[in-house]
Formats: structure tokens, sequence, C-alpha cells
């Protein structure tokens, strides 16, 4: 094993051509988001990970139907509105703002080394989430924020080795945090761009 971040599909690496953003390296890069939440060892944050790995599992449906036709994003968003269905767009404009959620969190986070995850996350919330939730998923939240490891306990389970090796540097860890952050704001932004246009509807 190794360091977190080398151990899961970077966003990174997720092709994207003319066609659109690659489905399944996509689902392979948000799986791995999913698991970041592992390390911040707060059962508060389940309600987060487990909503996010719902709306994995529904665009993964989707795909799997017929993994050539809905070999991007967008060809499965245009396939499905076709049928006339939405089910997971639906999933993949959650996911998206989930995703949304988290690359803000970690950017502040990431722009800031004296402010602390919980400060970081409940400032992207306000940009990202707090306008789609209701009084209680509100309330849900502000439960999950407050439970936010401490940034110096995270940032040191990100560079751990899981099978006791040296950990990664901080340089190499800011450096390769900041290439996936990068990745995923960029996937983030041009999908809002294809919403914009008219594709990805009641995004």
């Amino acid at each position: 094993m190794a360091p977190y971040l080398e151990s899961v599909k970077s966003f990174a690496d997720v092709p994207i051509t003319d066609a659109g953003v690659d489905t399944a390296a996509f689902l392979e890069a948000a799986d791995g988001l999913v698991g970041l939440f592992d390390l911040f060892q707060s059962a508060a944050f389940a309600v987060v990970q487990n909503d996010i790995k719902g709306n994995i599992t529904g665009v993964r449906n989707r795909f799997l139907t017929d993994p050539e036709a809905n070999k991007t994003l967008e060809l499965l968003v245009e396939n499905e509105r076709k049928e006339g269905k939405a089910t997971a767009t639906e999933k993949l404009k959650w996911l998206l703002r989930g995703l949304s959620f988290t690359c803000k969190g970690l950017q502040h986070t990431q722009a800031d080394a004296e402010i602390e995850l919980s400060k970081a996350f409940a400032k992207s919330y306000k940009e990202t989430l707090e306008r789609f939730h209701n009084f209680i998923m509100k309330g849900v939240f502000a439960l999950a924020l407050n439970g936010c490891p401490h940034r110096a306990a995270f940032y040191t389970k990100l560079a751990a080795d899981s099978t006791g090796g040296p950990s990664v540097t901080s340089e190499r860890l800011n450096e390769d945090l900041n290439k996936w952050l990068d990745a995923l704001s960029t996937i983030v932004v041009r999908m809002e761009s294809f919403r914009q246009k008219g594709r990805l509807s009641k995004l």
C-alpha cells in the first residue's frame, strides 16, 4: 500500500475529450474521494459519505446498462434525456455538488496553512450546498462540520503509509493534493458549463 492519494484513482488521471468526461474513470476517482472521509474518523460525516456513495451507485448503474453509449458523463445525460428519464442525471447533479463541497473545503485548507478543517468546510458549505438544503439537512451538516478532525491530524493520516512505511513529505503531499483538487475542480466547472447550456437538466 501507499499514502492515501497514491492508492486511489486521481481525478488528474480522468480522461477528458471532446465527447466529455470519461464516466468509468470519473466514478473510480469519486470512489477514492469517498474513502477520504474515512480519514476524518467522524461518525457525523457518515451522512455526507453515504450520500456521495449513493449518488455514485446511481450514476454507475446507468453507465453499466451500456458502457460504450454512456462512456462520458455528457453522453450519459443526453442518452437518458432522450428516453425521457432523469434518474441518473439527478444522481449526477447531487454527486457533483458533493464533490464540489469536498473540493472547495480542501482547497480552502490548502490556501490557508492556519485554517482548521471545520472552518474550511463550513466556508465551503456556504458556497456550495447550503442553498439547496432545508432546515433539517443544515442541522445535519452543522453536526458533521463540528466533527471535523484537527487539521494536523488529518494531514498526518493523509501522508501516512498504510503499511507502516515512511510518510510522504509535506511538499510531496501538497503537490499531489493540489493536483488532485485542481483536476476535480476542472471537471466540476466543465459540468457546470454543461448545465448552463441546458444539458444537465434541473441542476
